[in-house]
Order: structure tokens, then C-alpha cells, then sequence
């Protein structure tokens, strides 16, 4: 049975018991709220109910959401709000909040060089290390500075050869195995990584024949890379392969797909050989001449030559909740149960602490979260504990890193002057759609949500080739997005006006 109040009516009952003007969460509602008797006015009479709004869409599957008062913790309107749904992407705000508490704003990564046996007359002794500190934002620029500053040390030789740690993080060979192969949102995770540990792939055709490039290319730099190659198939299908072969990622690609010419981001799976062979290539541009690079597993005794620092962990959140990149999540989530255990084995252990991180600090009553980036398919949140978790944020700053969540119009073009504020991250997998985080309505009313869409059925029909792109699903995405609007739209005419 559904519960209805006048918002006059609901204030009165709050203010009686004490509550208004206190950051208080409410027991979560019994049934779903919506609001009671008819409004007053036209206007109000022809504000559409949630039900209405998601029919109207033709959104197959099922629509959760559950909004509150930002300062008071009341709740406003929930529906399905303890449906255990995917989260996808919105999994990032919650590992943004435990890297920061774990790790601190101002955190720090740092990715070295050192030496090992001493330096003599310029001349390393020993062996030279690369070695990587959990930095997602490491870029080929980057190494090209470290190279430079190397040489600018006075080194202009080694003894013996390039050696790579990423062992400050588990080794892990990809984020989700049930991704395709090739999707450069699904790389390997250390404790270094390279231009987002992706590799760039470029096709060109002339005279009948395919020229066919790797590289580790980023603003200022392009340095082709041998750790990865690619042949050209005659097949139609699939469109890519990969193996390990020889210790190295051999790609193939269907010569039917590849039409003129073209390029993509492809994954990489081995990080630390890619960082070691694109740093070798540009230290020998100073004469430092390193051969192939070699993994270790334990750092020897070293003395470091160059250091460079990260940005503070909070531009990083930053990036990574509004371009949304797995891999940041991932070794975020990864340092931050490092920090808070001294030691992680796993992506699913580490995501468990999350989870009892989440419960006892944000108040969230059953996450089961299976990774930090919300890609894995097993990952369930409601929209009540999301919503929660957001009330619960003590950092006045965090909203300010969420992504601004633009308004489209009829056509789809994003609105210019949108007069309600909403900051929020999204989430989106093939059949899921998610949003979650913070609006401030046209009469300057705050309020906090999270909206969790998900057709279950249409997204167990999916193979993990179609994964990608299947039929149908940037359609159903679309719709989704339209009801996340049309909600917040709905609350900000139904709520963003206190009654006088």
C-alpha cells in the first residue's frame, strides 16, 4: 500500500519530534512515499508520477530510486528502493569516498629510478629499477621527463639491465574476464600503468596492403612498442584474438573489418613491460642505453635517482569520476585496502573490505560490491543505500568532483542553460543505467538521490562477444536517461518548493 503526505504535513510531524534543522536520516521508508493529496494549483495537478514518467519512456525491466532532504536526511520519495540492482559506474563515487579516507586528500603516488650497486663516474653499477608506486596517471610525457632528468643527473650509462617492480599492487591480468578481449576499458591492473595501460593500435591501407603500427603515444611522444604486435587475418570473424605468446600480447584482427585505415585503444595486459620497453626507448633517445626490461618480484637494496610525484589523490578522483576510467578505480580501491590492511591479494578481496568500510562508516546496510569500478557483472547496491552513503559524505568538497549532469532537450541536445544544478555520477552497462548524487532545485532546495535502471532479463541473452555493443542496448540507454531526467525534473517541481 502506498503512503501519501502533503510536504506541509510532513514538515509539521518532523518539527514536532524535534528534528528540523538536523542532519537526521529517517528509517527508511516502510512503503514507497509519493506525495499525498492533490496540490493546489494546475500546475502541481499535472505533475506526473514516477510510474507514469517510466511508461511513458516504454523503459522495459525495472526502475529504482530513493530521493531525500540533503540537510534534514528525510525522505522525499522512494520506489523499489531496496531492489538489489547493478550499479555499474556509480560504484566509482563509493571508492572515491574510501580512497579518501583511507589515503587522505593530499595523497600522493610516486613512480622512481634508482640504481642498485652505486653510481661510479656516471655509470650505474648494477642494475637500473623502474619503479612503479600505484600512479594512474603515469604517461609516456611522464617517463620522457624521468628519462631527461636521469641524464640530467649526470647517469649515462648501465652496467646491467632495466629492471621493473609493479608489485605495490596485486597483478591482476584484467578487471572483469568475462569482458571481451579487446575492450580498452577492461586492461590488466599493478602497481604501474602506462597511459592508462592501453596501447594504441593504427591501421592505414595503401596499394592494396596494410601498414599496422603499436604504440605508446601520448601528447608529446609516440614510441612504438614490440611487447604487443599484431597480425592482419583473412577471417570476417571474429574481429580481434588475443593470446600470451612468448611472454608478449600477440593481437590478431579480421582483414574484413578493417576497411581504409583507422585506429583504437586496445588493452594492455603486461603494464610493466610496457612501461620498461617505452621508458628504455626514451632513455636511449639520451644516450642511456637499457636493454629489454625485466620484472622482479622484490625490490633489491636501490638508491633513487629520480622521483616524480602524482597530482593530490582528490584531482585524481576528480578525473575519474567524470571520464569514468576503470583502471584508476580499480588501484584506488586496491591502495586504499593496502593502506588500511598493509596487505591486498585480490580485486575481490579488496572490494569485501570496501564493502565493510561502506557499512560501518557510510551507514550502507548490504553493498556487495565485487570491484571497485562497478564493471564486474556480480556487483548489487539498492538505491536506499546509495542514497545513504551520499547523505553520510562528511567532505563538504566531494560534490564539487562529481560530473555535472547535463539536460537534454527533445532532440537530445544538451540544454545551455539548465536551471536545475545536479552533480552526480553515472553508471552504464549493457542494460543498466545508473545515477547517483546531489541536486539543488530551482528554489535552491538540496536534495540527494540515486535512480538504478536494469532490465535483468534482456541482459542475460548477451554473449560475452556482443558485450560490446549489443542490439538494442544504446537504445534502452537512452530511454534511461530520459526517466533520470524526467525524475529529477518531477522532484524539483514537486519538492523544490517547501509549502508555505
Amino acid at each position: 500500500m502506498n503512503k501519501r503526505y502533503s510536504r506541509r504535513g510532513f514538515l509539521s510531524s518532523v518539527a514536532a519530534f524535534g528534528l528540523t534543522g538536523q542532519a537526521v536520516l529517517a528509517s527508511p521508508p516502510a512503503a514507497s512515499l509519493r506525495p499525498v493529496s492533490p496540490p493546489p494549483d494546475l500546475f502541481k495537478k499535472s505533475i506526473p508520477e514516477a510510474s507514469e514518467i517510466i511508461r511513458s519512456q516504454k523503459l522495459s525491466g525495472k526502475v529504482a530510486f530513493a530521493l531525500a532532504d540533503t540537510r534534514t536526511g528525510i525522505w522525499l520519495e522512494c520506489e523499489n528502493e531496496n531492489e538489489a540492482t547493478p550499479p555499474a559506474s556509480v560504484t566509482k563515487a563509493i571508492t572515491a569516498l574510501y580512497a579518501l579516507d583511507a589515503l587522505g586528500a593530499n595523497h600522493h603516488f610516486e613512480t622512481l629510478v634508482a640504481a642498485t650497486g652505486g653510481i661510479k663516474d656516471g655509470e650505474v653499477q648494477g642494475d637500473l629499477l623502474l619503479i612503479g608506486g600505484g600512479d594512474p596517471t603515469l604517461v609516456t610525457d611522464t617517463l620522457a621527463e624521468m628519462a631527461a632528468s636521469l641524464k640530467a643527473a649526470g647517469v649515462h650509462s648501465v652496467k646491467g639491465r632495466l629492471k621493473v617492480y609493479e608489485g605495490a599492487l596485486p597483478v591482476l591480468q584484467q578487471i572483469d574476464p568475462a569482458q571481451p578481449d579487446h575492450v580498452g576499458y577492461n586492461p590488466a591492473v599493478t602497481g604501474i600503468a602506462l597511459n592508462y595501460n592501453r596501447v594504441h593500435f593504427e591501421w592505414k591501407r595503401a596499394n592494396g596492403k596494410y601498414r599496422v603500427t603499436m604504440d605508446g603515444r601520448s601528447e608529446k611522444y609516440r614510441p612504438d612498442v614490440t611487447f604487443a604486435a599484431m597480425q592482419i587475418a583473412d577471417r570476417s570473424a571474429p574481429v580481434y584474438t588475443y593470446r600470451d605468446q612468448n611472454g608478449r600480447d600477440q593481437w590478431s584482427v579480421a582483414r574484413g573489418a578493417l576497411g581504409g585505415g583507422g585506429a583504437r585503444w586496445l588493452p594492455v595486459r603486461k603494464p610493466g613491460l610496457y612501461a620498461g620497453e617505452v621508458f628504455a626507448t626514451l632513455a636511449g633517445a639520451h644516450g642511456i642505453r637499457l636493454g629489454k626490461p625485466q620484472l622482479i618480484d622484490v625490490l633489491p637494496e636501490h638508491e633513487v635517482c629520480v622521483r616524480h610525484e602524482s597530482a593530490k589523490l582528490r584531482g585524481i578522483l576528480r578525473d575519474m569520476l567524470r571520464y569514468s576510467t576503470n583502471m584508476t578505480a580499480e588501484m584506488m580501491g586496491l591502495a586504499a585496502t593496502k593502506k588500511r590492511l598493509g596487505t591486498v591479494s585480490d580485486l575481490t578481496g579488496s572490494a569485501a573490505e570496501m564493502n565493510r568500510w561502506a557499512a560501518a562508516t557510510l551507514g550502507m546496510k548490504s553493498p556487495k560490491l565485487v570491484d571497485h569500478s562497478g564493471l564486474g557483472d556480480g556487483s548489487r547496491l539498492t538505491a536506499l543505500d546509495m542514497t545513504r552513503a551520499l547523505l553520510a559524505v562528511k567532505d563538504a568538497d566531494f560534490r564539487a568532483i562529481l560530473r555535472n549532469f547535463a539536460f537534454r532537450d527533445a532532440k537530445g541536445k544538451r540544454v545551455k542553460e539548465q536551471a536545475i544544478a545536479v552533480d552526480a555520477k553515472t553508471g552504464t552497462l549493457n542494460f543498466v543505467s545508473a545515477l547517483a548524487g546531489y541536486f539543488t532545485a530551482q528554489d535552491g532546495r538540496e536534495m540527494t538521490f540515486a535512480i538504478f535502471a536494469a532490465d535483468s532479463a534482456a541482459r542475460a541473452k548477451i554473449s560475452r562477444a556482443e558485450r560490446e555493443g549489443p542490439v538494442g542496448g544504446r537504445a534502452w540507454n537512452k530511454k534511461a536517461k530520459r526517466v533520470q531526467q524526467a525524475l529529477i525534473e518531477r522532484w524539483d517541481a514537486l519538492y523544490g518548493q517547501l509549502d508555505a
